[in-house]
């Protein structure tokens, strides 16, 4: 394929009338184009189409075995792809268009490669003004994990999706650095509680206004759950706040290391220092993760130590997408 292509929204945040049909052109002709949202950047094609939806795939060399988010141009069209249930019209009102995602048992449109072959989808509604337009537009739903090579940093910026997938896929829509950072929050709406398989922005004491959340006891219909996941090319250890002297073993001699700092407290002879937060906002820590994890894995360290953040709030889901990305299989 050529270079990828790059468009931008105008002053009014939108594309013109221009980008806006050359980027559905491309996806009702079953190419994928990277958007953005308000979590990450994702690599959206049309959900209804197996073969389109093979392409991304394809473009992340992502296995098929991991289900995609399909996005959906509105809370309207929730009964139309999935068998709802009052629960789910519930936390469709109060939260969409937003970062949570549910799953529901799917209807039989949507293609069984978009689920990896299980009987329940994920849906969720956008609220980039950018990919609400193009999803809009299509008037199908689309198919977006995040645009980047499968298991790999989730990109915050155009210049992410670009350092992944150039020459990959045929356009990117910069629409500016994403508002959260984060990948949405995945619930399964089980009758009358919620399972969260996957934290996100929404939290969940927010969920729990709505109905009460159990520990799921399936993950497998959940994207983005295998053990290695959003991990930089740079290997990657946390400091644990307990960890004491190990602090002083990180430090080898003649070992070029980076720390991914909450506090900054780690001592150490650090090549790069990138701190997720001056201020110790746990929301602005979401913000920067990603972003902070790429500068870090372009600096050319033999390794990269991360401070561990507190284990509430925001904090519980930046350190479940910490530990992925410090697994190592």
């Amino acid at each position: 394929m050529k270079k990828t292509g790059l468009i931008s929204p105008g002053s009014d945040g939108l594309l013109g009338a221009e980008d806006l049909g050359k980027t559905v052109a491309l996806l009702r002709a079953g190419e994928p184009v990277a958007l953005p949202s308000e979590t990450v950047y994702g690599l959206a094609a049309n959900a209804l189409e197996p073969e389109a939806c093979a392409k991304i795939f394809s473009a992340k060399d992502r296995p098929f075995y991991d289900p995609l988010i399909c996005h959906l141009p509105s809370p309207d069209f929730l009964g139309e792809f999935a068998f709802s249930c009052p629960l789910a019209e519930r936390l469709a009102q109060a939260f969409w268009p937003g970062p949570l995602t549910m799953v529901l048992p799917k209807r039989a449109m949507i293609p069984d490669l978009v689920t990896a072959g299980l009987p329940d989808v994920a849906l969720r509604c956008s609220a980039h003004p950018v990919f609400q337009q193009v999803v809009s537009a299509c008037g199908f739903p689309l198919a977006a994990p995040s645009a980047n090579r499968f298991g790999r940093v989730s990109p915050t910026a155009a210049s992410h999706v670009l350092a992944e997938l150039n020459g990959r896929i045929a356009l990117v829509v910069d629409g500016g650095a994403c508002g959260y950072g984060l990948e949405s929050t995945i619930v399964r709406v089980a009758g009358e509680h919620l399972e969260v398989l996957r934290p996100g922005p929404i939290l969940v004491e927010e969920l729990e206004k709505y109905a009460p959340v159990l520990q799921p006891e399936d993950l497998r219909s959940a994207p983005g759950n295998l053990p290695s996941h959003y991990a930089p090319a740079t290997p990657l250890s946390i400091l644990e706040k307990d960890a004491g002297p190990a602090f002083a073993a990180k430090r080898e001699e003649g070992k070029r290391l980076g720390l991914l700092a909450w506090e900054g407290k780690s001592e150490g002879r650090w090549e790069k220092i990138e701190k997720l937060s001056e201020t110790l906002d746990l929301r602005e820590a979401g913000h920067r993760f990603y972003s902070a994890l790429r500068e870090l894995d372009a600096a050319g360290l033999d390794a990269i130590c991360a401070e561990a953040l507190p284990e509430t709030g925001l904090g519980a889901t930046i350190m479940q997408r910490l530990r992925k990305a410090a697994h190592h299989g």
